[in-house]
């Protein structure tokens, strides 16, 4: 059992303390990347997760591939030296803002075509996981992602779509058609209420829920942050408050909550029960700086709700 996801991942920095970067003199150098976020998180759950992406011949694609390797992550790692690996910059601004700049024009992870993906990674994958930022990179990976969302479709692959806008990627004039055409081609579908209202509209809660599910997915799952999340499975309506949390650093949470989710589908479980481990997830991703760091290992997953400061 084998989940397919691909991407671009870039080397991030980050600012050791909460203040003005301008004024910051330590930076701590990682990665992150919404679908490598997610791919790690899924690993920590327990279930096997191939990655495939572009990086440059450079020491920061160096970097990622010994990073998700360590994960114990299947790296399909392309090595373009003609293209810079990307990088992302985040500071802490206050103890609740995070603000991110990126620097991946013309980088090597924007560069992906339907030639990286192999056929036999996705002809043996047991579930093909896409989100909206792969298909913003560029014409190619746009195209990519397309074609493989529908060869998965035509060899009965199920197929999970995370929105995941970036308005530093594309306008919602852009956007919208794309999260429309891959939200008819998926069986689940992830969105928050702004990523929602991109593609079907303004609407409640409720309201968003549905109308993606309109659109031809099985499962449809609004993520509300600290409100929890409002599904509809099946026909069926579902819905679970947040995890209440320290937030230090939110980013990677929407990633992690996609992996408790479908690690627990895939591990058979009902959709209640699949949605408290997202919500768990995606609390513990909140809990240290860094998009990833904080995703918890199967065993762990009780932590938050433990009353014992100290587990010997």
């Amino acid at each position: 059992m084998t989940v397919l996801t691909f991407g671009e991942t870039m080397a991030l920095t980050r600012a050791v303390d909460t203040g003005a970067l301008a004024h910051t003199s330590t930076l701590h150098l990682g990665i992150g990347g919404a679908e490598s976020n997610f791919a790690i998180a899924l690993r920590r759950l327990g279930v096997d997760v191939t990655w495939i992406g572009r990086v440059g011949q450079d020491s920061l694609g160096d970097l990622i591939e010994r990073e998700l390797r360590a994960e114990g992550i299947t790296a399909d790692v392309i090595r373009d030296p003609d293209a810079p690996t990307g990088l992302m910059v985040k500071e802490r601004r206050t103890a609740t803002a995070t603000r991110v700049w990126y620097y991946r024009t013309g980088s090597a992870g924007s560069r992906l075509t339907m030639s990286d993906i192999a056929d036999d990674r996705l002809e043996s994958a047991t579930l093909l996981h896409v989100t909206g930022i792969t298909p913003a990179l560029s014409d190619t990976a746009r195209k990519t992602t397309l074609h493989c969302v529908e060869r998965a479709r035509a060899l009965g692959i199920p197929v999970s779509f995370d929105l995941n806008y970036r308005r530093a990627l594309w306008s919602p004039d852009d956007a919208g058609p794309v999260f429309r055409e891959l939200i008819a081609l998926s069986d689940i579908v992830f969105a928050g209420e702004d990523e929602a209202a991109i593609a079907v509209g303004d609407g409640t809660p409720d309201e968003l829920v549905a109308r993606v599910r309109d659109l031809g997915p099985r499962e449809s799952i609004l993520k509300l942050g600290d409100q929890g999340c409002l599904a509809i499975v099946d026909g069926e309506t579902y819905s679970l408050p947040a995890v209440p949390v320290s937030v230090i650093d939110s980013v990677g949470a929407g990633d992690g909550f996609v992996a408790g989710y479908l690690a627990e589908r895939l591990a058979g479980e009902a959709p209640a029960d699949r949605l408290r481990t997202a919500v768990t997830v995606g609390a513990f991703a909140c809990t240290v700086s860094g998009d990833w760091e904080g995703m918890p290992r199967r065993d762990e997953l009780g932590l938050l709700t433990t009353t014992e400061p100290v587990t010997r």
